[in-house]
């Protein structure tokens, strides 16, 4: 069975996230670096990591494996998590994949760029939604292709 791990720090769709694992009966870890209020559903996991850059992401890419879903809006991550050959979403619901990543990757750089270049901020485009909406048709359609190349019991 998949698992999904959601890097849960800024993320705006835990709780979408626990709704469609619980549809399905999977396990969900939100991996946090603390603050977040703990759930009491049986199906997820809270992990608290120590403080520090990317202790998070660590946990997540040290685990996740080949058929599992991440969540979460960083690319580094991301591609970790895809050299694992996870499924990886973002919170918009859309997909990163191992024809994307490096464009999402050059991208980031590009963006670092100019905020250095220019000491302006980049900023991405607010949360709606249609966000969310389109989050859930992804996390669902992720949960059937996992489910589907996950091998039978017994085979």
């Amino acid at each position: 069975m998949p698992e999904i791990y959601v890097d849960a720090d800024a993320c705006p769709v835990k709780q979408e996230a626990i709704q469609v694992a619980e549809r399905h009966g999977l396990i969900v870890h939100i991996v946090s670096n603390g603050g977040l209020r703990p759930s009491q559903h049986p199906l997820v996991r809270h992990v608290i990591v120590e403080q520090g850059a990317d202790v998070a992401d660590d946990w997540i890419a040290e685990r996740i494996g080949a058929g599992d879903i991440a969540i979460t809006s960083d690319i580094p991550l991301a591609s970790r998590c895809l050299k694992k050959e996870a499924i990886v979403l973002g919170p918009t619901g859309k997909a990163f994949t191992v024809e994307s990543i490096g464009l999402a990757l050059g991208m980031r750089d590009l963006h670092r760029h100019l905020r250095e270049a220019t000491g302006k901020q980049t900023f991405n485009a607010n949360f709606t939604k249609a966000d969310r909406s389109r989050f859930l048709g992804a996390l669902e359609n992720a949960v059937q292709a996992a489910r589907r190349k996950a091998p039978k019991p017994g085979a």
